[in-house]
Order: C-alpha cells, then structure tokens, then sequence
C-alpha cells in the first residue's frame, strides 16, 4: 500500500473537481504545485478589499445544469453580466457587435438598417476568404472590422490580419437586437469572496505541497501514490520527445487607483493598434463594489518563451500533429490520468474544464452520483 490514493500534479480546477470527488470517496490525495498558491489561473488576490483576478479576468457562464449546481453548492454566485466596451480612439461601442453598437457607429435605430448596411460593405469580399481580414470583412462589414476587429486582432496575433489565416476568425456574432450579454448561456455569474472561496472547498482535506515541481523528482513523487492526476504541460512530461508545443501567453500589469471608479466597467477592450494593451480590467465591478480605491489590470498578449505562463494552446495544424503524438503516449502511461487546459493541450472555458473533470470522475469511480455526492 502506498501513502496516497492519488497525487494531484498542479492546483487547477481539473484537479480540484478531482480532489473534491476522491475525498467524497474516502480516498487520499497529495496535490503537488509550482506556484505559492492552490487554484491555478482562476486564484484571486485581496487588494484594497478587492478580489483581483490574478491571471487574467475570470466569468463563469455555462448552459449546464450539473455544473451550475454544482458550482453553486461550493459558493453564492452574484448577478454579474459580462458586457465588455471598446474603446475605439476614445469612441465607445457595445460588444458584442448588437443594435446598441450598430446605433453608435451609423445613427440608425432599427434592425433593417443595420442589416443593409452590414450586406452592402460584405460585397466587397468576393469569392472564398484569403485571409483573416477578407473572412472578418465577409462577416461583419468594412467599418466593424477596422474599428472593432483589426487592431485587437493584429495585437493579440502579433501579426497583421492580412498575414493571418482566415480560419482563425470561424464566426463573428452579429445580433440584431439591443442586447449587451456577451453570452448566450443560461447561467453566468461570479462567485462572491472570489475564486478562492470554490478553491478551498475543492481541495479541502487533501495534503498540499506548494512550490513543488513534480517533474525535478518525478519518480520519487510516483513512489508516493497508487495513480497520478497530471494537469502540467503534456510535452514536458515526456521531457519534449518530440519537440515544444506552442502557446501564447499573456503580460499583466496591476495598479491601485487612488478613485472609487476608474472606467465605470470590469472589462474594456482598446481595439485601435496603437494602444499596446488589449484590455483594462477594472476588478472592483466584478462584485459591484464600493471600495473607496480601485484596482486595474492592463493585459498585453505575449508571444510565449520558457519560463512564461502557457495560456492559450496554439491550435494549428502542426501543433495539432504534435499534440497526437503526445496523446498517443500518454494512453500508454500505466496509473497516470491526464487532464486540463495544459495536459489535453486545448483551451476551456471553466464549465468545459469542470465537465471533464466529471467525465474523469465517473469513469474512475464507476457508479458516482456527481449531483447527490455534491449535496
């Protein structure tokens, strides 16, 4: 017999939903983690009375019922809609792209108008998209693309839009009513007391090892526990076999503001090319706070190098290819589960990331009941 039922490599939400259902089976867990703090990217600071989302802005929204109830019996979830705002060369437009933007940027006020307008400036890409800006442009219209796509795309990319492939861009919604909910799922919201408040419930009772890199020590760490639950980068697991996958990653930079409202909402994306930011997150109107101070978070895309924070899984067909072969590995790996953002090499939202968390679960303690094992 061996100290642990599992060990837990990284603190994520893959392994807290994990950690959270073995307890409820009487299992032991270790979770092992790089960083000095539990909960992955979705862990909040307290600044100024305020919960910053450390890694970049974090709105939970999801159509499903199970993963509703279930986020809901681990904390009390606010009202809080996401309806980011560009800035546009101080213009400010509604996203997503809906009546109150099309209002904005024509002086029209009706439905009709806005679909006119947005099929005539559509003409102007004939035949099957080239590119990222003929596909934008065949989507939404001249106007919307160089006010509202171009310049956040190329930052975000690093790269010109024209130089960008058009499969990137597969949809771009376009509603026809006043509506500035930029999900369409049934549940959204944020937890109250921030993250952490579903963080140290899911990891309750498990055995934490914080600034611990599984991979330095791994057959030592093995040693520890019957089966492993991996959510650490796949390729670096398999010590870069065949090569690197690629990401992308993001730069933060966090101030305290001596004013109670910097730019009156949570997110505003700054979509003109010259302004080198993506976005400024004002944290404090994620819970509707009065706070005397506030604090804001400038987000800058990062072409991603060792030792930076993988955030986004390039999805390219060559990285794709990498990704099957590391996969194809890993279904060989006797007593090891892989799983997460990093370890299935795919970007989720947190309801998606959660969701598969419970398929893993199911599958591992045959027979669970998720919805009574949560109550």
């Amino acid at each position: 017999m061996k100290q642990y039922d599992y060990l837990l490599v990284g603190s994520g939400l893959f392994a807290g939903v994990f950690a959270y259902f073995a307890g409820k089976q009487g299992k032991k867990c270790l979770v092992l983690e790089k960083r000095d703090h539990l909960g992955g990217n979705i862990y909040c600071e307290e600044t100024e009375g305020i919960h910053v989302h450390k890694y970049g802005a974090h709105i939970f929204h999801t159509s499903s019922w199970e993963v509703w109830d279930f986020v809901n019996s681990l904390a009390e979830f606010n009202r809080y809609t996401n309806s980011p705002v560009a800035n546009y060369k101080g213009e400010m437009y509604n996203m997503p792209f809906n009546m109150n933007t099309f209002s904005r940027m024509w002086g029209i006020s009706t439905p009709e108008e806005a679909k006119k307008i947005i099929q005539e400036q559509r003409k102007v890409i004939k035949g099957e998209p080239k590119n990222l800006e003929e596909q934008a442009i065949s989507l939404v219209g001249t106007h919307i693309y160089q006010k509202l796509v171009k310049g956040y795309t190329e930052k975000q990319w690093g790269r010109e839009c024209k130089d960008l492939p058009a499969f990137i861009i597969k949809r771009l919604p376009v509603r026809y009513t006043y509506d500035n909910n930029y999900f369409n799922d049934l549940y959204q919201g944020i937890p109250m007391g921030g993250y952490n408040v579903i963080v140290d419930k899911l990891f309750a009772g498990c055995e934490v090892r914080l600034g611990t890199d599984y991979l330095e020590n791994k057959e030592e760490y093995d040693a520890l526990a019957e089966k492993v639950v991996y959510t650490g980068t796949i390729d670096s697991y398999f010590g870069y076999r065949f090569g690197r996958l690629q990401y992308r990653s993001l730069r933060f930079e966090t101030e305290v503001l001596d004013t109670d409202n910097f730019q009156g909402n949570a997110v505003i994306n700054y979509t003109d090319r010259e302004t080198p930011y993506t976005r400024i997150i004002e944290h404090k109107h994620f819970e509707f706070g009065t706070q005397e101070k506030t604090v804001i978070t400038k987000e800058y895309p990062a072409e991603w190098t060792e030792g930076m924070e993988p955030y986004y899984p390039v999805n390219d067909e060559k990285n794709q290819e990498l990704y099957k072969r590391y996969e194809a590995l890993a279904a060989e790996e006797k007593n090891v589960i892989f799983g997460g953002r990093l370890a299935e090499y795919k970007y989720y939202d947190m309801d998606k990331v959660i969701e598969s968390a419970f398929a893993c679960v199911k599958k591992e303690f045959h027979g669970i009941n998720i919805a009574a094992d949560h109550r």
